[in-house]
């Protein structure tokens, strides 16, 4: 009775440390890379060009916010309307503000996320995926379209 005792106790031993190291690598990657993004994020600067494609540091403030269950929402209003709106050739902002809410999917290998658009201030953005390239620089979380045609860059500081 004794060494089935024992046997039942190693066998539940194995079988819970093999749980432990099941999880596969490439998650517990995922996982960190996404943990980076979840949060709060408020506008640093955001970069974009102008009607003659010179680019400047727009006078604008947002707020981004990353769930860990993958939705995101972003708004940034531009104090002075007139100016704000036109980052490449799709407007993602009317009357100086743009707002809009999805998922989004990172992949970690490219350095890059895809945003699905479910609502946008914009209506024709709602459907689109919007492919984005991300880097993070110290605080910082810096965002730019995959879009070789838009010359946009905006960065994010935690809250």
């Amino acid at each position: 009775m004794k060494n089935l005792l024992t046997l039942v106790l190693i066998t539940a031993l194995l079988g819970t440390t093999a749980l432990q190291f099941s999880g596969t690598p490439g998650h517990d990657s995922q996982q960190k890379i996404q943990n980076r993004f979840v949060g709060a994020w408020r506008l640093a600067s955001l970069e974009e060009p102008d009607a003659d494609g010179t680019v400047h540091k727009a006078d604008c403030t947002g707020l981004l916010v990353y769930t860990r269950d993958g939705h995101m929402s972003v708004q940034v209003m531009y104090r002075n309307p007139q100016t704000g709106g036109q980052a490449g050739p799709v407007q993602y902002a009317q009357g100086g503000y743009e707002a809009s809410f999805g998922i989004y999917q990172i992949d970690e290998n490219s350095y890059t996320f895809v945003f699905h658009v479910e609502g946008a201030m914009v209506r024709s953005l709602i459907g689109k995926d919007l492919p984005r390239a991300y880097e993070f620089s110290g605080n910082q979380l810096v965002v730019k379209s995959t879009n070789p045609n838009e010359h946009w860059r905006v960065a994010w500081e935690r809250y």
